[in-house]
């Protein structure tokens, strides 16, 4: 495989510009940046003369490259795209790297490198709707009540995955916590999610007594509010394997992972009759229909109640 050292500063200056117009994540912008090299290493690979194989190594061929892909058309994106079916990549992969072209190709044709988008009328692949996985209350708090507390570390524990069902916040919220995003007093939280962005949600007495706990049992003012052995910020792999071992130990039958536990947040206020715009704000969703999924968790046991009780049904 050939080497991308230089994609120059064509990708950097579009990453730059994701960063700055979008606000996407740093996850996201590293996805867009390896989905983009990806490419390039398709395309050069079909393109280059084989004596030639420096890919965008130098200043050269970084304009070789963008001379080339004026040639590029709807077809020669396709093909790529077919590569990854080959390479039996996921359909919501394929979809961002797509996503990843649009955008791309977009950039090169505002900076008057190129005059069309060639990916601009390909349609995105039909991404199957997956419901997500969530506990029942019973099995939720069976899991809660599970998490012993002798030590400072199983309070910790009980008080990160008492925050994680009381607010609904990402694994990366949750591990990015520091103490003075936490007001005791008028229990809310300060959350900076996805591409900084930043809102309040409330947070319940039972997960800010456990916080509470934990904390006067470590007895020290550090900044970040989950903590490791060594008094440092928790990892966020951390996190995942402390609640798989508390699912096996709590002998749970389903999987059970952090963003179960958001899930499980998210339909339970739904169930409980809370508005749905409500939910996206406290979920820190951009998009109404990000939050819509769980309306069909709620159907699906709605329609399960139905089918049970209704004497015709």
């Amino acid at each position: 495989m050939m080497s991308h050292k230089k994609s120059g500063g064509i990708l950097d200056s579009f990453i730059e510009i994701l960063d700055a117009e979008k606000g996407y994540s740093l996850h996201t912008l590293r996805a867009y940046r390896s989905d983009i090299l990806d490419f390039i290493g398709f395309f050069l690979e079909s393109q280059t003369d084989p004596k030639d194989p420096d890919g965008l190594d130098t200043l050269e061929n970084q304009y070789l490259f963008l001379a080339r892909i004026l040639e590029l058309d709807k077809n020669g994106v396709r093909k790529y795209l077919s590569g990854q079916v080959k390479r039996q990549k996921s359909k919501r992969t394929i979809s961002r790297r797509l996503s990843a072209l649009k955008s791309f190709f977009d950039f090169l044709v505002r900076a008057g490198l190129i005059n069309m988008n060639p990916a601009d009328t390909i349609p995105f692949p039909k991404l199957e709707k997956t419901i997500p996985r969530f506990l029942n209350i019973d099995d939720l708090f069976r899991l809660l009540d599970s998490i012993k507390t002798d030590t400072w570390l199983e309070k910790r524990n009980l008080a990160m995955f008492e925050t994680f069902y009381s607010t609904g916040m990402r694994i990366s919220e949750i591990h990015g916590l520091e103490m003075n995003d936490v007001d005791f007093k008028s229990q809310m939280i300060r959350v900076f999610g996805k591409g900084s962005k930043e809102r309040v949600v409330p947070v319940g007495k039972r997960a800010l007594d456990a916080i509470c706990a934990y904390r006067k049992a470590i007895d020290h003012p550090i900044a970040p509010v989950f903590l490791n052995k060594q008094y440092s910020r928790l990892s966020i792999r951390s996190i995942g394997r402390i609640l798989a071992k508390i699912v096996n130990e709590c002998g749970l039958s389903v999987p059970v992972s952090p963003h179960t536990l958001r899930h499980s947040f998210a339909t339970h206020m739904l169930d409980s009759g809370a508005d749905l715009r409500g939910i996206q704000e406290i979920l820190g969703h951009a998009s109404l229909s990000t939050t819509q999924v769980y309306t069909h968790v709620s159907m699906d046991r709605l329609m399960q109640v139905y089918d049970k009780a209704h004497p015709r049904s």
